[in-house]
């Protein structure tokens, strides 16, 4: 019977992973994502030379909803942390204020991004508002990160070094800071 409860609960938690995105979303690259008042952050001029390795994240590039543009086909010069979340999705309301932690504690060691997938934009802003968040997130409405790394829940989040090349993927929720300092310190070699 208990696991039976488990595996019930289990499935509960992935089912508010892998929610429909806002049908009235519209496309990723809306100019009214830069015109949106934030709290968030504006993603950080990329001048980094275009990654040409093949583990990479996907050569893709989204507006961020406090301004600029994370263009993932450049390095970004400095080890990044890039976190994929949508407020549809529990673990990501969880894990989210733990991100902005991170983000707290990085100062211009790391670069800590995220990406909000399947919301529209006065959802992402709003739910990352409540959540304290203020490091910078792009707006990928329609999930086409999600599609092009083939994956269908969240969270996850990308430890990429600062030459664009993947370190390390983190499949679901990081609980603590703690965790996050020894991902961040295994992976990437920056120490927090």
């Amino acid at each position: 019977m208990r696991r039976a409860l488990l595996a019930a609960a289990a499935l509960v938690l992935l089912a508010g992973c892998t929610g429909s995105p806002d049908p009235a979303a519209g496309p990723s690259s809306d100019p009214a994502v830069q015109d949106v008042d934030t709290a968030l952050q504006s993603c950080p001029e990329q001048t980094g030379d275009t990654v040409e390795a093949t583990d990479a994240l996907p050569p893709m590039s989204f507006d961020c909803i406090g301004g600029g543009t994370l263009d993932l086909s450049r390095a970004p010069g400095t080890p990044m942390v890039l976190n994929l979340w949508g407020s549809w999705c529990g673990p990501c309301r969880e894990e989210l204020p733990v991100v902005q932690q991170l983000a707290d504690a990085a100062g211009s060691r790391l670069l800590v991004a995220g990406v909000n997938s399947g919301d529209s934009l006065t959802a992402a802003d709003s739910f990352a508002a409540d959540a304290g968040v203020t490091f910078p997130n792009a707006f990928d409405k329609y999930r086409d990160l999600m599609a092009e790394l083939g994956i269908n829940n969240l969270p996850y989040t990308y430890f990429v070094a600062a030459d664009g090349t993947l370190a390390y993927t983190q499949i679901g929720p990081v609980q603590d800071l703690a965790e996050f300092e020894q991902l961040v310190a295994d992976h990437l070699g920056v120490t927090l």
